[in-house]
């Protein structure tokens, strides 16, 4: 069942039977993402960072996606109301994200004094954070470039049967429902911005090659700033919804 049928028939949704928190998950997403950006800017530039300060910032929003994640991905369907898609589509990327920003909170809180520590020698100081952050996150970009790949995957997806259109009963987004790919377009384009950043992150990791970098950043960035300013909109147009279709 599409959002169009629901909204041609009055959309009524029990909300009892469909929980919904996608909004606290854009915002802790597009945080995280604006981090690690930033985060890697910092260790480039061979800036001194406060280490436990990092730890936190990468935990919080880790621990929201990965709890929210979790929960979103095992319970199968989300609802019976047409959204069984969710579970695949926020769900099991929050679920990947938000573990993988918990391991980067937890090793920067366990190694802490390697990023704290005061040299006369800061420049020799930032090469060794530089080559134990790549020797730490190389195994795991196999991973982040799977990632990658399904971020294209969902995006397709969402083009092609415009997963993501609003039902006019959405407040603001809703004026966009009479064409679907405006807003199937918006986010589908976040999943590319995301994906693209995923798959040059494995290349641009290992040659710390500075056009690589600078793409891979800009993509994560701009997602990140989207997913943030979007997540922070939908706590006005869900509960809209929610009150226009209970």
């Amino acid at each position: 069942m599409t959002t169009e049928t629901l909204a041609q028939d009055g959309l009524k949704i029990n909300w009892v039977e469909m929980p919904t928190y996608n909004t606290i998950m854009a915002l802790a997403a597009g945080a995280g993402l604006l981090l690690i950006v930033t985060f890697g800017r910092q260790l480039l530039q061979r800036r001194d960072i406060v280490p436990e300060g990092w730890a936190m910032a990468f935990i919080v929003p880790g621990a929201i996606l990965a709890a929210t994640g979790l929960h979103m991905t095992l319970t199968w369907p989300l609802a019976s109301g047409g959204f069984a898609f969710d579970n695949i589509i926020f769900g099991e990327p929050a679920l990947a994200f938000g573990v993988l920003m918990l391991a980067i909170g937890f090793v920067l809180w366990r190694r802490a004094p390697l990023f704290a520590s005061a040299v006369p020698d800061e420049e020799a100081a930032g090469d060794a954070r530089m080559r134990y952050v790549r020797g730490l996150i190389g195994p795991m970009s196999v991973f982040i470039f799977g990632l990658g790949l399904a971020c294209f995957a969902i995006a397709a997806a969402g083009w092609t049967y415009t997963l993501f259109a609003a039902p006019p009963e959405e407040p603001i987004s809703g004026q966009f429902a009479d064409y679907p790919l405006v807003e199937a377009t918006f986010i589908s384009g976040l999943y590319v911005l995301v994906g693209v950043g995923a798959v040059l992150f494995p290349f641009a990791l290992r040659r710390l090659q500075r056009t690589l970098l600078l793409i891979a950043g800009w993509a994560w960035g701009l997602a990140g700033l989207a997913f943030l300013l979007f997540g922070a909109l939908n706590y006005f147009t869900h509960i809209g919804l929610i009150v226009n279709t209970q």
